[in-house]
């Protein structure tokens, strides 16, 4: 019969193990290669929003694929089509994708072994709403005018997208801590390519429903890319371990001789 130490001892074990990270054995090349993937995430999703900044900057306020695709989507308006995108804005909404996101993320991290994925999966998202709160009050730039908008007037500020920085930020972590776990090499690419339609579609119907306009929805993106190749680099650093090299007969060789 076990103590009432021994018991708390035993529970404070099994807490401990759950926040244990799973390590995974690559080799040196595979993992120099995920490093190489993150910063250039980093890199390509730093530099993708700058120039969308300065050239919303430069243009007061209007860059000059704004108004044509703004254009290009008013017209392409119909009654069916404006039922679809608003139930896209209400899924990538401030209601309902946080609900998705904590309901997935309580549900992934009950089921799971370790909680390292999970909790990496709510720590990103949130950087992610954070950094959008941040930038949207330093730049205050205006949204679309009211008469554009189909779904309710929002007088916020228009620029990062939070809804497409959102749904953005949700699909590429959760594909990358998903899949990069699996031995397959297709089914990251399906993932990503699946996530990249679905962002595809929550960036159009921003657009189309009136609310923001193209670039903000392209600096949302680009700040994504950062926040997945920073959560790549921290996942690699704290999970991927070195596969120790077998030697080969030529290894071998040498050493003897």
């Amino acid at each position: 019969m076990t103590s009432a130490p021994q018991r708390s001892q035993s529970r404070i074990r099994a807490l401990h193990e759950k926040f244990i990270v799973e390590e995974r054995l690559v080799s040196r090349q595979a993992r120099r290669n995920l490093y190489i993937w993150a910063a250039s995430l980093a890199a390509v999703g730093l530099t993708c929003f700058f120039i969308v900044l300065t050239d919303v900057l430069q243009k007061d306020d209007l860059s000059k694929i704004d108004v044509p695709i703004e254009h290009w989507l008013n017209a392409a308006r119909t009654p069916q089509l404006t039922v679809v995108m608003i139930a896209l804005a209400i899924l990538f909404g401030p209601i309902a994708l946080p609900i998705i996101i904590l309901v997935a993320t309580v549900l992934w991290g009950f089921f799971a072994k370790h909680l390292w994925r999970p909790l990496l999966l709510a720590a990103g998202t949130l950087s992610g709403v954070i950094v959008v709160q941040l930038i949207a009050h330093a730049v205050q730039r205006p949204r679309p005018p009211l008469s554009l908008m189909l779904f309710g007037p929002d007088t916020t500020f228009s620029f990062p997208s939070g809804h497409v920085m959102g749904a953005s930020d949700f699909l590429l972590l959760t594909t990358y801590l998903v899949f990069s776990r699996r031995e397959s090499s297709k089914a990251p690419i399906v993932g990503f390519i699946v996530a990249a339609v679905v962002i595809f579609f929550a960036s159009i119907c921003r657009v189309y429903l009136g609310y923001h306009w193209a670039t903000d929805a392209l600096a949302s993106i680009s700040l994504s890319f950062v926040i997945l190749g920073s959560v790549i680099a921290i996942d690699t650093h704290r999970t991927v371990k070195v596969r120790p090299e077998v030697p080969t007969r030529r290894n071998l060789a040498g050493e003897k001789a």
